[in-house]
């Protein structure tokens, strides 16, 4: 065995770590030992290991998922900067987020649930019968910032051949949508001709199950809400809202919620009204 070889031991204490976080990245493939004694067991390690354990460990504190660990120790330093930037960047939009989250619970968990409502102006419209292209998927809520403008955009296209759009795109939860629950959603685009729309449709085929429906005249209940106000979970101040107003006037949701989008996403701005929150109501 070769001299320069540190125990487990010494070695741990050498990088600032412990002989046990040494078994379980040895055990994980993030460090493996330079020796094993194949008596004994005992690992021995290296003096040049040192810095990539400690490299492990800090990236370990960043709560970084140890597949992650992996791609980023055996990458190449230009490109192992750009995957723990690509990692950072996700966490910090998941951290802002979550509070977003919290101080909506916040608001709830202290009975100043009300005077959260307070800041939405709820009004009602009448809805004509429209014919829409539509396409209907089980979708997460982190899924929905790609899947909503991705099947707008197809059945846009759709419209294209089919008379062109008649009215604003909206999306319909026939169920739940939250990290847990994954609905389904349908994405809507109202159509000007019907039968070109149905031949557009069935061209499609079964990958994104397209299809034409009858959407009925119905009377609905809204709050506008500008583009920063869309994002998950500041939404569901905006639905509450309008459940909230419609219990107080009597009336009675008639229907699933849906986001009726009136404005260019694209060129909006995060203070800019972009989308209606709305409930079918009678």
């Amino acid at each position: 065995m070769d001299k320069d070889l540190l125990t487990i031991g010494a070695f741990a204490s050498r990088a600032r770590l412990s002989a046990k976080a040494l078994r379980l990245y040895d055990r994980l493939g993030l460090l493996r030992p330079a020796y094993v004694d194949e008596v004994s067991g005992y690992r021995y390690y290296r003096a040049g290991q040192t810095e990539r354990a400690r490299l492990v460990a800090l990236l370990r504190q960043l709560d970084m998922p140890l597949a992650r660990i992996a791609e980023v120790v055996e990458a190449p330093e230009s490109d192992a900067a750009a995957l723990l930037a690509a990692y950072w960047d996700g966490a910090e939009a998941r951290f802002a987020s979550q509070r977003a989250l919290a101080g909506y619970l916040r608001g709830r968990l202290s009975g100043r649930s009300s005077e959260m409502y307070e800041k939405f102006v709820v009004e009602t419209a009448e809805v004509p019968e429209q014919v829409v292209l539509s396409e209907t998927r089980h979708v997460l809520a982190p899924e929905l910032p790609v899947w909503i403008p991705g099947s707008l955009g197809r059945l846009e296209q759709g419209a294209g051949e089919s008379g062109g759009i008649t009215g604003s795109p909206f999306v319909v939860y026939h169920a739940e949508v939250s990290v847990e629950s994954d609905g389904p959603a349908e994405s809507c685009v109202p159509v000007a001709d019907e039968a070109a729309a149905r031949v557009w449709a069935e061209r499609q085929g079964r990958p994104t199950g397209a299809r034409v429906r009858v959407e009925p005249a119905r009377r609905v209940a809204y709050v506008r809400i500008t583009k920063a106000q869309v994002a998950h979970p500041q939404i569901l101040a905006a639905f509450e809202a309008v459940e909230h107003w419609v219990a107080g006037q009597g009336l009675t949701v008639d229907g699933p919620c849906r986001e009726i989008y009136f404005a260019d996403w694209d060129a909006a701005g995060p203070g800019d009204p972009v989308c209606d929150v709305a409930f079918p109501v009678r």
